[in-house]
């Protein structure tokens, strides 16, 4: 796989120095987007398919300095070749509450993923969607969902997060 790790380091510009740079002493990058009128804040990470083998990551409505604790232990998770299993509520992620990890879909990539998608060349390399549930624990697709919480995050499955769920 080809990433721009593999570009001479000179003909990238100074933000993409700094990612190539992040990616070759950590393993990963992680991108913060801040929310605004139109959506929730998210963080994504850049590095964890070349530099594990394991999906990339996105997560919304997280704090910055705890998304960056999340994504070091998923991270960590991702080294000891320990995937997440997909739509099941797991504790794996945070230590006082679940969360599910669902397949981002490609057409969302441009939207969401952007300096992935410049890292990689395009959109050939998985990303998974960490969905949390509510202050009270229940998941968006669940009944009791808090509707308050609605647009915190936004479903980029493919065919909904219920659909998946089936499968």
């Amino acid at each position: 796989m080809r990433t721009l790790l593999d570009a001479p380091f000179d003909a990238l510009d100074p933000p993409g120095r700094a990612i190539v740079v992040k990616v070759r002493a950590d393993g990963f990058f992680r991108a913060e987007v801040f929310g605004d009128t139109i959506g929730p804040g998210y963080s994504y990470s850049t590095g964890f398919w070349v530099s594990t083998g394991q999906p990339e990551i996105v997560m919304f409505s997280m704090k910055g300095v705890i998304a960056h604790d999340v994504f070091w232990d998923m991270f960590r998770l991702a080294k000891a070749n320990s995937p997440l299993s997909l739509g099941q509520p797991t504790d794996r992620m945070f230590g006082n509450r679940t969360a599910c990890a669902f397949p981002l879909a490609k057409r969302f990539y441009a939207d969401y993923l952007g300096w992935s998608r410049w890292f990689y060349g395009g959109d050939d390399f998985p990303c998974l969607q960490i969905v949390c549930p509510d202050p009270e624990g229940a998941f968006p697709w669940e009944a009791g969902f808090d509707p308050a919480h609605a647009s915190d995050q936004p479903d980029l499955t493919e065919h909904g997060w219920q659909a998946s769920l089936a499968n």
